[in-house]
């Protein structure tokens, strides 16, 4: 008879504890599965073992392994006296890692990191044996590994599934940004910043680096240089700088997108893509660069970044109704990702509000002063924002729902774009950003056919 001990406990049945247990069945390991909520499992693992109820770290220490889902709490009590008694506990990416061997591409950062990771995979399809994407975008990386080796891989990697990581090494490595996110989830900023910073421990020379060319990461380069890394930069500068690779270059009458095919630099104007504003149009440049690394033609990624409509609930142009456009960037659930929407438009209607996450928003100030005539505010608690609303001088009304919201910016006597920015995550009333966005565009469409 099976010895617990030979097992492996998987914490969390979302969409990721779900395909661990999928990938260990395929590799013939025997698995029980937990979750403090009332879950049950699909029709296709009946056969495995469900506990439900608080975790117990007493029932954790009789197997061999824990591996942990990454929307469950590195810190949680259970986990860390597991690992204080010497209990291997870790997360699906070094499961990944442990039966993986081709190509990786690692990207991270607070905002924008499923855009450039869906940009990279989409440039280098069009390689021999193409791409695939996976991790933090939606698919569960284990997921591409159900059908043998992938010839290349990118990640978009959270700090969640970065902090419980030990063998992470990617042969090229994206870090987009750093900002203030997810307080409620880590012991502090700093942890939060270290969480980011473990994708690169293990790079050595031979591997590439990409950093934001803000002197916050330049001792991270230069400890990357000294080990042999080819380490560059991007970012959204106002004049050329040669150790700049790729990014936005600001001017007053036009701004151009660039990069790098080896020696040449290679520029479009901004104007010609569909993507809008500087930190999308940024991201792109971004993975226009690891494409041009990895041998894809000017041309191809010309075409590519030309066509690129951007993702949904990212800053996503939805439609022309009520004399105003309308935008729907649900996806900005922090103060940051906010902060770079309502900086790419001169002045809009505003709709903001949700779950705070412990995040101040004492930097929105300033650019909500410049950047918004009208807002209204969603969500079970509004009283932060409104404060945010009153110190920036900016008229609002509190809708507290969606359909609201949409109702009373369409009753408003201007004709400025509407912008769904929340600076905030959904789950006070939605289960997550895009049912959140999904909602606004329904909204939206609705009060269309009334006009």
């Amino acid at each position: 008879m099976l010895d617990i001990r030979d097992k492996v406990a998987v914490i969390g049945m979302g969409k990721t504890g779900l395909s661990v247990v999928r990938h260990l069945q395929r590799v013939h390991v025997d698995c029980e599965c937990f979750d403090e909520a009332a879950v049950q499992l699909p029709d296709d693992l009946q056969n495995i073992v469900l506990h439900t109820g608080a975790l117990q770290s007493e029932v954790l220490l009789g197997f061999k392994k824990v591996i942990v889902s990454p929307g469950i709490d590195w810190r949680h009590p259970a986990l860390a006296e597991a690992r204080q008694c010497g209990v291997e506990v870790y997360g699906d990416l070094d499961e990944f890692l442990a039966h993986y061997s081709g190509v990786l591409i690692a990207v991270t950062g607070t905002n924008g990191k499923t855009t450039a990771t869906q940009m990279i995979a989409l440039l280098l399809e069009t390689l021999p044996k193409g791409c695939d994407a996976g991790g933090n975008i939606g698919v569960p990386m284990l997921d591409l590994l159900a059908n043998g080796q992938p010839e290349r891989v990118v990640l978009e990697l959270s700090s969640f599934q970065l902090e419980r990581a030990k063998n992470l090494h990617p042969h090229y490595a994206v870090l987009l940004n750093v900002q203030a996110d997810h307080a409620d989830m880590h012991a502090s900023p700093e942890a939060y910043r270290a969480a980011k910073v473990r994708m690169f421990q293990h790079m050595i020379m031979g591997d590439t680096a990409l950093l934001l060319n803000t002197s916050e990461w330049d001792a991270l380069a230069q400890d990357l240089q000294i080990r042999g890394v080819a380490v560059k930069r991007f970012g959204i500068i106002e004049q050329y700088d040669e150790s700049i690779v790729a990014g936005v270059l600001c001017a007053e009458d036009s701004d151009s997108l660039f990069w790098h095919q080896g020696d040449t630099r290679k520029t479009l104007a901004c104007a010609s893509l569909m993507v809008r504003g500087r930190h999308q149009q940024q991201n792109i440049a971004v993975a226009a660069q690891v494409a041009a690394d990895f041998g894809v033609s000017a041309n191809i990624i010309e075409e590519a970044l030309m066509s690129f409509q951007g993702l949904e609930h990212r800053l996503e142009f939805v439609g022309h109704v009520a004399e105003r456009d309308w935008f729907n960037d649900s996806k900005a659930t922090n103060p940051n990702a906010a902060i770079a929407a309502l900086t790419s438009f001169e002045q809009v209607n505003w709709i903001c509000g949700g779950l705070r996450k412990g995040l101040a928003l004492d930097d929105l100030v300033d650019v909500v002063k410049k950047h918004v005539c009208f807002a209204c505010v969603i969500g079970e608690n509004t009283a932060a924002y409104e404060d945010l609303l009153k110190q920036a001088g900016v008229a609002f009304v509190v809708s507290k729902t969606m359909k609201k919201a949409v109702g009373d910016v369409a009753s408003q006597q201007n004709e400025y774009p509407v912008l769904l920015s929340p600076a905030a995550a959904s789950q006070d009333q939605y289960r997550h950003y895009a049912e959140r966005g999904a909602d606004y565009v329904q909204a939206m469409r609705t009060l269309g056919t009334q006009s």
